[in-house]
């Protein structure tokens, strides 16, 4: 897991916020989805730091939180 990469070192990609972040702002983290890794970052610090995880250490963590919520 690398969690000192910034968001200007990491490759160009799509980042998505929840559905459940609303208009408004928030709490919010973003997630992009690379070839073998997943990025995540605080949605108000774009230019801050970003986690990255195995696409399957994302997955371990999704899912279950997915089938908790009914989703």
């Amino acid at each position: 897991m690398n969690n000192a990469e910034s968001s200007t070192n990491a490759p160009i990609l799509a980042w998505f916020k929840s559905s459940y972040s609303g208009a408004e702002g928030g709490q919010c983290v973003e997630v992009a989805a690379g070839t073998a890794t997943v990025h995540i970052r605080d949605s108000k610090a774009v230019a801050g730091p970003v986690l990255t995880v195995s696409r399957e250490a994302w997955a371990g963590f999704v899912g279950p939180a997915s089938s908790e919520r009914g989703v």
